[in-house]
């Protein structure tokens, strides 16, 4: 019988530790995904920035110069 209840302890420790391993590492996996998501829409606002900033002068210089007529 006393088998029995340490092969039961032991069994629903081992579950436990294998359920808190993968809910770690799923935590981990979503928090990576959801930085390196950030990143990247961070990346890609700071080259529309820099591309309206480039794009701008022109346009405006454009609008106000007259083409010769």
């Amino acid at each position: 019988m006393t088998t029995m209840v340490v092969s039961l302890v032991a069994f629903v420790v081992l579950v436990a530790a294998i359920a808190a391993f993968v809910g770690r590492r799923q935590r981990n996996r979503l928090f990576s995904d959801a930085a390196s998501t950030g990143a990247r829409q961070a990346v890609a606002e700071q080259h529309r920035h820099e591309a309206d900033r480039h794009f701008a002068p022109r346009m405006s210089a454009n609008h106000h110069m007259p083409n010769g007529m």
